[in-house]
């Protein structure tokens, strides 16, 4: 699809059920899933199992003659115990990007929207037993937030593990940062607060979900569109935006940014494009009440860039 002058075109690298609804979207009660099923199933949930499904993608944007990459997937042949579905996954991904049109040297900037394992994997690739960056001539943009909590010299200061869960994460974060955030820092921009990538690419601090999470806004021509990143696991969320991911950071604040950014999306006409919603994977957003409601998934021109198979 087109915004304005920019090019957006998803190129996905895994989809399906990932875990019980409720477990991904914390304290979701069950009538928020089953009086929606109509227009949940298939996409986004599966009413037979209660499974959440979503995708694991990449948005790639072209804007003023550049190629941005906006979050970066799982990657291959990664050690992920915290989570055994995408431990060591292969997938063609980057044929698909190049089905796209894209070329790993062509690719000028990569935006990592947060530092979770499933938002950084490309940003390296396996090269004589060495992580090396996947995209060579990109600059990589983190923000500086999530850089500092999730470097291995700061563990001290998060706080300690509640349970056997939360420290496999803990775990898996370290593998994380050394497999696919160290290798690129000599070209990364750590930036904060806001950072512009061009006349129509301004990213923002959205805090919540990690202590650096952030979105991209596109403001085009009439166009208009904010990338939330992982603000959105499930549509649920924008029913009730009270709602974490059990992935959160902060739950709480988090729950008060997704409102924060759906109340301005839905006053200024945003197109809402999350990170892991399968289907379209873009929502406009309309004021129901003290509520949100989806006013229609995002409009597609053409058939898929790239066949939406495992």
């Amino acid at each position: 699809m087109h915004i304005g002058d920019v090019e957006v075109l998803k190129v996905v690298e895994w989809q399906g059920e990932i875990a019980p609804a409720q477990t991904i979207v914390a304290g979701s009660p069950d009538g928020l899933w089953a009086d929606n099923a109509a227009w949940l199933a298939p996409d986004h949930w599966n009413p037979e199992t209660g499974g959440y499904r979503g995708a694991v993608q990449t948005w790639v944007l072209r804007s003023e003659g550049r190629v941005v990459l906006v979050d970066t997937g799982v990657g291959n042949h990664r050690d992920r115990p915290q989570i055994p579905l995408f431990d060591h996954l292969a997938t063609p991904f980057l044929d698909r990007l190049a089905a796209a049109g894209v070329r790993p040297e062509d690719v000028d900037v990569v935006v990592n929207t947060h530092i979770h394992y499933d938002h950084v994997g490309w940003n390296t690739e396996l090269r004589n037993g060495e992580w090396a960056p996947a995209f060579p001539n990109a600059t990589y943009l983190i923000p500086r937030a999530d850089q500092t909590y999730f470097d291995p010299r700061n563990a001290h200061r998060r706080p300690a593990p509640r349970d056997e869960r939360e420290q496999l994460r803990r775990d898996g974060s370290l593998l994380v940062y050394a497999d696919s955030v160290a290798p690129v820092l000599g070209r990364a921009v750590l930036w904060e607060d806001t950072h512009r990538i061009d006349g129509n690419l301004t990213l923002e601090a959205a805090p919540g979900h990690t202590p650096g999470s952030s979105v991209l806004r596109l403001a085009s021509g009439s166009g208009r569109a904010v990338f939330v990143g992982d603000l959105l696991h499930s549509p649920v969320q924008i029913l009730a935006p009270e709602h974490s991911s059990c992935f959160c950071e902060d739950p709480r604040q988090a729950a008060a940014t997704r409102r924060s950014v759906l109340e301005r999306a839905a006053d200024n006409g945003e197109l809402v494009v999350p990170a892991h919603f399968a289907g379209p994977g873009a929502a406009e957003v309309r004021r129901d009440g003290s509520r949100f409601a989806i006013h229609r998934w995002a409009p597609s021109e053409g058939p898929e860039a790239v066949p939406l198979q495992n």
